[in-house]
């Protein structure tokens, strides 16, 4: 349990520094972009991770679950399979993309150069996820948390060079923002391979043995699947909310280009603010998935029970902090850091969002080291089919708008949370009060 703490603190420190640049990011991007020109980004930006979703198959999460629970001297021979595949793949995928991106009609409204940015980005995130899984199956999360740390800064690097020194007209100010998250996945790609090829002439120096290609894409498979099946729903329904969130308040009777501005305040004004603390969740995610594996495989119902209680009491104490100093304190963030007094109301209304999403993330590590994507893919349909339902309804009508948005957001959390968190007890055997109910083996 020491290593697990040293690791999720070394992540923890290391992520809140890095969201910290991400904020002065978004600072930056908030006041050269303004509200229409955030707006487009944040519109497009989901679309664009759906697409580099498709390349990484989930693998960072599949590896390094397989490292976790298998021997070591199999570790070679699955790298060696990954590697031949990640290959192959990604010559046909980025070839695929050159092909059917520059038809996509969302991007016709960008500069033509943004597709482009986009395919250079396959081949980039394809190899960067091989080292990522690996190192955190190793809990070598040192390797991680620099490389996270590394891309914040060289983004902010470049935005600060590149909007200082030089003006751009709208469409390119926003190409120039994408860019800069290609240039910094670049020097990460850089960093993460030349760390782990180190360690892989390590690997084959050592004890191998062959372990068959089948039986290891078996069990690569039957993570990467189901996780890469919720990763693109979730990245299909993000792909979706801008347009459901405009159309909802243009029907309830504000403009167009008003509703894009209201939604730029959502998304990258309101939820930069809101999931500032989500940092302490995401380390805990990177660390539960293979500690959780390993733990399962070995039938430590204990260490499992334990083990949740303390991350559920950590959750409940900073989210609690932290959505109680954004609510009493909504107005002074977003002027001081945004210059926007109107996206004050929206965080307001979403701290139920912002809390239960706290929750969410190291849950959904739980399910994943348990086996039980199946069920994560089953309560996101779910929590999301009610969710849009509310959206649209409620915010397309005019005496709610941006309210009745809010609201239907807020309920999808509740269901998602109470979903992920009564599947978990059961499989471990702990009531909904974190007290151990039986002993299962």
């Amino acid at each position: 349990m020491s290593s697990f703490y040293k690791g999720t603190f070394l992540l923890i420190v290391t992520a809140f520094f890095g969201e910290c640049i991400e904020f002065i990011v978004n600072m930056i991007m908030a006041r050269e972009l303004g509200e229409h020109g955030l707006g487009l980004f944040m519109t497009v930006l989901p679309t664009i991770f759906l697409i580099v979703l498709l390349a990484t198959f989930e693998l960072p999460t599949s590896i390094s679950k397989f490292i976790a629970e298998k021997d070591s001297k199999y570790h070679l021979s699955m790298l060696q399979q990954v590697l031949k595949w990640t290959i192959i793949s990604t010559i046909f995928l980025t070839i695929i993309a050159s092909i059917i991106i520059p038809f996509i009609p969302i991007f016709n409204s960008y500069h033509p150069l943004l597709k482009w940015l986009v395919i250079l980005l396959l081949p980039i995130i394809s190899f960067t996820s091989i080292a990522r899984g690996y190192f955190m199956g190793k809990q070598q999360m040192g390797k991680i948390a620099a490389s996270n740390f590394l891309k914040k800064i060289i983004q902010l690097g470049l935005l600060v060079f590149l909007f200082q020194w030089f003006s751009f007209d709208l469409n390119t100010s926003v190409l120039i923002a994408f860019f800069t998250i290609v240039g910094s996945d670049t020097v990460v790609l850089l960093y993460l391979m030349h760390m782990f090829f180190v360690q892989y002439q390590r690997i084959k120096k050592g004890k191998n043995e062959i372990m068959n290609g089948k039986v290891i894409w078996k069990d690569l498979l039957s993570v990467s699947i189901p996780t890469t099946g919720l990763r693109i729903f979730h990245a299909l329904t993000h792909a979706i909310q801008p347009f459901l969130i405009k159309g909802a308040l243009v029907a309830s009777g504000i403009t167009a280009a008003n509703a894009t501005e209201q939604y730029g305040m959502l998304a990258g004004i309101a939820m930069t603010i809101g999931f500032f603390p989500a940092f302490i969740a995401h380390s805990f995610m990177t660390m539960l998935i293979p500690t959780v594996s390993k733990a399962y495989v070995q039938n430590d119902y204990t260490k499992l029970q334990k083990l949740l209680q303390q991350v559920m009491i950590i959750t409940a104490i900073y989210g609690t902090i932290a959505v109680g100093i954004f609510y009493f304190y909504a107005d002074t963030l977003t002027m001081t850091f945004f210059h926007s007094t109107q996206a004050a109301i929206i965080v307001q209304l979403l701290w139920p969002y912002f809390l239960l999403h706290y929750f969410t993330i190291p849950m959904q590590a739980y399910l994943i080291g348990l086996g039980l994507l199946k069920d994560a893919v089953f309560h996101s349909i779910w929590s999301t089919s009610f969710s849009y339902a509310a959206i649209y309804y409620l915010g397309s009508l005019s005496q709610l708008q941006m309210s009745g948005i809010a609201i239907g957001m807020n309920v999808g959390a509740v269901i998602l949370v109470s979903l992920h968190y009564l599947t978990i007890c059961k499989k471990i055997g702990i009531s909904i009060w974190l007290t151990p109910v039986n002993k299962l083996h």
